[in-house]
């Protein structure tokens, strides 16, 4: 009796897709070969590249500049007059080897030197003082006068020029005013008015150190307003 084999346990039925089953696994590793990639570690540095950046250096070469040398000076000559030997000079002294006690001697008078003049050494000038010094009848007299004789410096009108002058000044012992100085100026002519009206004041009460009258510097501020 022949035997016959089932078609379901039959391997030749199946060779065929095998086959093209292991062609579609060899194409796929193929292709994964192909594509797979590999990446460097993060980290991991190179130690055996060198990278040289150094510039070279350009030295430049300087030409040394000798200092010129010094002008010789010049050595003064000095001229010597020859004198001949046969030459008579008018400049020699007398002398009377022949004077006796008789004989009229002239007493040397020696010559009048004038006396220098003595320097006049200028007494101290105090800034602080246990009196100060005051204009004659106080400071609303004093700001009167001033506003009386002061003379808008027309200049200064045009230009509308306003602020104040200050002026300094030295109260004497006799209560004169001298060494009048501007200290500070606004222009227009300002500072030559104040000068004026301050050297124009009657004297003042002098100031006093220790009960005597003394020299005291004064300064004074003058307003110029325009009205």
């Amino acid at each position: 009796m022949e035997e016959r084999k089932s078609k379901k346990v039959d391997i030749d039925s199946w060779c065929g897709v095998f086959f093209e089953i292991g062609l579609v696994i060899a194409l796929a590793v193929c292709l994964m070969a192909f594509e797979w990639k590999t990446y460097e570690k993060a980290g991991k540095t190179k130690t055996n590249q060198t990278i040289s950046n150094f510039e070279e250096e350009i030295v430049q070469i300087t030409k040394r500049e000798e200092a010129p040398p010094p002008p010789k000076s010049e050595v003064p000559t000095t001229l010597i007059n020859i004198v001949e030997d046969n030459v008579i000079i008018e400049d020699d002294i007398l002398v009377n080897t022949e004077a006796d006690q008789s004989t009229e001697v002239n007493t040397y008078v020696p010559p009048v030197v004038e006396k220098e003049e003595q320097t006049v050494q200028e007494e101290e000038i105090f800034t602080i003082v246990e009196e100060q010094p005051e204009f004659p009848g106080g400071e609303e007299a004093r700001i009167k006068f001033i506003t009386e004789n002061i003379k808008y410096p027309q200049i200064a009108k045009e230009n509308g020029i306003e602020g104040k002058v200050f002026i300094t000044f030295v109260v004497e012992k006799d209560g004169s005013i001298s060494n009048v100085r501007l200290l500070r100026d606004i222009g227009g002519g300002c500072g030559e008015e104040a000068i004026r009206v301050v050297k124009a004041m009657p004297k003042w009460k002098p100031g006093k150190q220790r009960g005597q009258a003394v020299r005291v510097q004064f300064n004074m501020p003058i307003n110029f307003v325009l009205q």
